[in-house]
């Protein structure tokens, strides 16, 4: 078997482990999974393909992270054919030719996955492995804009095996914005799994968040779940909820996720210090954090841009209402007042948030049909088989 390395906002890379010669059929891979930010079956691949394989992630702990890829599940799916995975931070590298020196290292690794095409692709451009790419959002929604890093991004998917967009949607921008490889890009939604922990205290997670109340379960807890980075426009909505909030106490605004960028992270915890209404949460465990979102009165979403987020999916497959920012990657999984509610402005999420406290029907149909699309298009199955798939074809 070999090792794969992910790089860039997420690589997984591929090696042949200790002691496996060359043509050892059953011999097991070894992989690396690396993000780019600090902070997220069956065997059905044919033993003598499996690798050493190196990933790449731009952030960690998927509860972090709205809109990245399932790290640990795309690991662990590689692992389940056999392969070794390691993760590793794409941060950690100043330029391509530090991956090179990792890819070099004994036992070598034999293929390479890289999440999001610029932050983590372009660090794989000399690597002579194969190597596959995972779309993460910005890449496509907002570095294309940007004509040097669009360069980089099409040479990046000229030299991949394959790619992987969670969206028709992302597919169809990909193909817009760079050189035409239709047939080397993949649509793959991502699968949600949501697991609560039944050792968390609601009562706790609020007052360690500064909500000071004797009515705790009267509160009407609106979740926005987010690492703090400037995409996710963490204080969009801060100012109007906070007036909302001044009219009926009971409305309260938690943020949560992890300090990605200090200045930003410095700026919310300074304006969340002044606004009334309005609340930072240190981040938790994934377990607690879906426990948190299942208690939660909707989960918010106020990004500037989206690849999928995974944050509004694991709500809807936890039966939350979703409170959605109106951009192309939200709209391509919430559907208006069907799986959820979409908003274009603070003013507009007020208004919505108001429908979804006085409308108890839209609120259980909202509920009732988001979970019913994760189940029907969010499944884990198919999206294991499909990295499985497609990781056979590096080698």
């Amino acid at each position: 078997m070999g090792h794969v390395t992910f790089f860039g906002v997420v690589t997984f890379v591929f090696r042949h482990s200790a002691g496996c010669t060359g043509n050892a059929i059953s011999s097991p891979h070894r992989c690396i999974l690396v993000p780019s930010f600090e902070i997220k079956g069956k065997n059905s691949m044919p033993k003598m393909y499996r690798t050493k394989l190196a990933a790449m992630v731009k952030n960690f702990p998927r509860y972090a992270s709205a809109n990245q890829p399932p790290n640990g599940e795309i690991r662990s799916y590689i692992e389940s054919a056999g392969h070794t995975c390691e993760l590793r931070d794409a941060g950690e590298f100043q330029s391509p030719a530090d991956v090179v020196n990792l890819v070099s290292e004994h036992p070598k690794f034999e293929a390479a996955l890289a999440i999001h095409l610029f932050k983590a692709g372009r660090l794989l451009m000399d690597i002579e492995i194969p190597f596959g790419v995972i779309f993460g959002g910005t890449d496509i929604n907002e570095d294309v804009k940007v004509e040097q890093k669009r360069v980089v991004m099409e040479q990046v998917l000229l030299k991949a095996r394959f790619a992987v967009a969670f969206t028709d949607k992302l597919k169809e921008e990909a193909e817009l914005f760079l050189v035409s490889q239709s047939s080397k890009i993949y649509v793959q939604p991502q699968g949600i799994q949501t697991d609560v922990t039944e050792k968390f205290c609601w009562t706790e997670f609020l007052r360690s968040s500064g909500v000071r109340t004797e009515h705790v379960d009267e509160l009407r807890v609106f979740l926005l779940v987010c690492g703090l980075r400037r995409v996710k426009d963490p204080l969009y909505l801060v100012e109007v909820f906070s007036k909302w909030h001044c009219e009926n106490l009971l409305n309260v605004l938690v943020i949560i996720g992890p300090k990605i960028d200090p200045v930003l992270t410095a700026e919310v915890e300074t304006v969340v210090k002044r606004t009334a209404g309005v609340f930072l949460a240190q981040e938790r465990c994934q377990q607690e954090l879906h426990a948190a979102m299942k208690r939660c009165f909707a989960v918010v979403n106020s990004s500037v841009s989206e690849g999928m987020s995974a944050a509004i999916l694991e709500a809807m497959d936890l039966g939350v209402p979703v409170l959605a920012r109106n951009i192309p990657g939200n709209a391509a999984v919430v559907q208006h007042e069907v799986t959820g509610l979409l908003y274009s402005s603070p003013q507009e999420f007020v208004r919505q948030s108001q429908r979804l406290l006085s409308d108890h029907e839209l609120r259980e149909r909202v509920v009732r049909n988001g979970k019913l699309y994760v189940e029907e298009h969010h499944g884990v199955k198919q999206e294991r088989e499909t990295y499985q798939r497609l990781v056979d074809t590096l080698h």
